[in-house]
């Protein structure tokens, strides 16, 4: 799942803390949960709103959760309204998918006067996995693999994101990557590519606000 990918890519797998703000993490998170939708055929985005296609209920839970959260709203189509609202409870709804699969596993951490759970990979066969989720982008980058739709997509938003520089981390090694990332993005469908630009206008404007 496009979203469990960018979980693991996004998350340290030693202390399950995010690589990123974790504002824009969210924001990553949610426009993956979309990206689902919109590879599943249930969702479209035109001129910056998203339309429902379908609303033949995924096979997914929490894609269906998703979907149904659309259907109840359709005042509010605009795709960085979405992508703001999503990505509140994001990571805790990716994780805890992730825990369901196996994957990950939930840790809560006390502090003095709060809790937080962490979702992260705790023996060695769920470490592996999650460390050949960026080694398996950056090979099929490097090696100019023919991708699938859903690995543009994930490259896309790793780049629209922040996220590069923890898949592609060697300069030197990974030269040839960062070239075809570019057109890796630009060779998606119109609705994909508009996902990926509010994805990249969602976390500048998170940052923005951040750093005021």
């Amino acid at each position: 799942m496009l979203a469990d990918q960018f979980y693991l890519i996004a998350h340290e797998d030693r202390t399950g803390r995010s690589r990123l703000h974790p504002r824009a993490t969210g924001i990553g998170l949610a426009a993956s949960l979309l990206g689902e939708l919109i590879l599943d055929n249930k969702l479209r985005i035109f001129a910056g709103d998203l339309e429902i296609v379908s609303n033949h209920p995924p096979r997914d839970g929490l894609d269906h959760a998703v979907l149904d959260l659309l259907i109840a709203q359709p005042q509010h189509r605009d795709v960085r309204t979405w992508l703001a609202y999503l990505s509140q409870d994001a990571a805790v709804r990716v994780g805890e998918r992730l825990e369901r699969s196996g994957a990950v596993e939930s840790v809560t951490r006390r502090r003095m006067l709060s809790t937080q759970t962490f979702y992260m990979p705790n023996n060695e066969l769920q470490r592996n996995a999650a460390a050949w989720a960026p080694m398996r982008l950056a090979n099929i980058l490097v090696r100019g693999l023919d991708m699938s739709i859903t690995d543009r997509v994930l490259a896309g938003l790793i780049a629209a994101t922040g996220l590069t520089r923890h898949v592609l981390w060697d300069f030197e090694a990974h030269r040839s990557a960062f070239a075809v990332l570019p057109n890796t993005v630009a060779s998606l469908p119109e609705d994909l590519r508009q996902l990926i630009e509010h994805t990249e206008a969602s976390v500048g404007s998170v940052l923005a606000v951040g750093r005021r």
